[in-house]
């Protein structure tokens, strides 16, 4: 469901009456209050409803909606844990609005990874013509160089590939690592973490039997023919990561968990409060979102 005040409800209904309710032989559930999406001319089976109860007011995002919305993500999840569904589809939530009833996670992925007890969450975005995870994600600019350690790059990228593995059935995933600084640190002339972090690093993920090139300096790893060489590329801050993707992928990148046991996605978009409720918001990205959670199951499924 999302957060009801966004344009979440909306493009959750639009993708369902475009795909039938169903996605090859799966049918869809939309997990939340069906008053939520009064108007939206679901049916009365399309729903998998929440015990607490939300107000739909466009615009307007109300604390009082927050159990419903934090319930919806916790049941979903607890489907999929039962092997009751075959993956999770999330639409956009508030996080602000959900923080001042005492949520205590900084966004779905978080609360994702203390749900399924994973032992770490990784963001990927993802489209047909790129896969990009940003090594850190919600953490100010001058933060980074203290948060870019061998262990770090190490570790997302192990959890990146056995993705690109498990989910996407890649059976030998080549992966892209970024630089920190312009050009890749240029020798040590414009910063040095390329040469006492990065490329060690990387060293040890090859020395472990990974396909893993790089540091690469950013400005010239995302044109047409670099992305060939690569399945995915791990980088080392938000932007980027997610600037690439959204110039080449804006309507149908995919926000993917990796490292989970079950598989979720989203789509690459936020709650959009100023066009909610006005019949402007396009479902595109959660259409991908959907196609993509079916393609994820089916990769886990042929490896059982």
């Amino acid at each position: 469901m999302g957060e009801p005040a966004g344009i979440g409800p909306e493009v959750a209904a639009a993708a369902f009456h475009a795909l039938g309710g169903a996605i090859g032989a799966r049918a869809l559930k939309i997990v939340g209050d069906p008053d939520v999406f009064e108007g939206l001319d679901l049916p009365a089976s399309a729903f998998i409803a929440t015990t607490a109860k939300a107000k739909r007011q466009p615009g307007k995002p109300s604390p009082d909606n927050a159990a419903a919305t934090v319930e919806a993500i916790s049941l979903a999840v607890s489907l999929c844990q039962k092997g009751e569904a075959g993956g999770l589809v999330t639409a956009p939530i508030n996080k602000h609005v959900l923080m001042q009833t005492g949520f205590a996670y900084p966004g779905h992925t978080d609360y994702l990874q203390h749900l399924t007890g994973a032992k770490r969450a990784v963001m990927m975005l993802a489209s047909k013509a790129l896969r990009v995870v940003p090594m850190t994600v919600h953490v100010p600019l001058a933060s980074v160089p203290g948060l870019v350690t061998r262990e770090a790059i190490i570790e997302t990228a192990e959890i990146t590939l056995a993705a690109l593995q498990k989910d996407f059935g890649i059976a030998a995933p080549r992966l892209a690592i970024a630089g920190l600084n312009p050009h890749a640190g240029e020798n040590g002339a414009l910063g040095g973490e390329e040469d006492a972090v990065i490329a060690p690093a990387i060293s040890e993920l090859r020395a472990h039997g990974h396909h893993v090139i790089g540091p690469l300096p950013s400005d010239t790893m995302f044109h047409e023919e670099a992305r060939k060489a690569y399945d995915a590329a791990l980088c080392m801050y938000h932007d980027q990561a997610l600037i690439p993707i959204k110039t080449l992928s804006f309507w149908d990148g995919v926000n993917v968990t990796l490292g989970l046991p079950i598989v979720r996605t989203s789509p690459d978009h936020g709650t959009a409060f100023e066009i909610a409720g006005q019949g402007k918001a396009d479902h595109r990205s959660m259409l991908a979102a959907i196609a993509m959670a079916g393609e994820m199951a089916d990769a886990r499924n042929q490896q059982k």
